[in-house]
């Protein structure tokens, strides 16, 4: 059935409901599991967008640097959800890209057949104003997506 499992998470306790599920799930079914976390590009401001700020390089630098950090220990702790329930889990951290494109381009590169994500829940204006990743995985994902509440 479900042979690679890919499990995305961003650490917040939404997400580790996802992490838990997903990884149940793969033990259940003796599924290999990747387990990924994406984080964004410092945000630049052109001047075709109306602005013209543009980080200095220092600055910039040390926003990669902490989202690395912040990632690394994201996924140090879902590795070791991983190992305490016996499930082999490779860890992958994804910098600078958008969170849905990035999860799909994985699922389809690794050959995962399920992605396993959770949902906030929003709706309504704050859906509106801070979109929504799982929505995009749903729908651009050529693998079936699990989504977890």
């Amino acid at each position: 059935m479900y042979h690679h499992i890919l499990i995305s998470t961003d650490g917040s306790e939404t997400a580790t409901k996802g992490l838990d599920h997903g990884l149940t799930l793969a033990k259940t079914l003796g599924a290999k599991v990747t387990i990924v976390t994406v984080t964004e590009a410092f945000p630049i401001y052109a001047a075709a967008a109306g602005g013209a700020w543009v980080a200095p390089i220092e600055v910039s630098g040390g926003f990669e640097e902490s989202q690395k950090e912040l990632a690394d220990g994201i996924l140090r702790t879902a590795k070791e959800a991983a190992d305490k329930i016996g499930v082999v889990a490779e860890v992958l951290h994804i910098p600078n890209a958008q969170p849905a494109e990035a999860i799909v381009e994985t699922a389809k590169a690794r050959d995962c057949s399920l992605i396993c994500m959770s949902s906030h829940g929003r709706r309504g204006l704050g859906r509106l104003l801070l979109g929504s990743q799982t929505a995009e995985v749903l729908a651009h994902s050529p693998v079936p997506v699990l989504v977890v509440r």
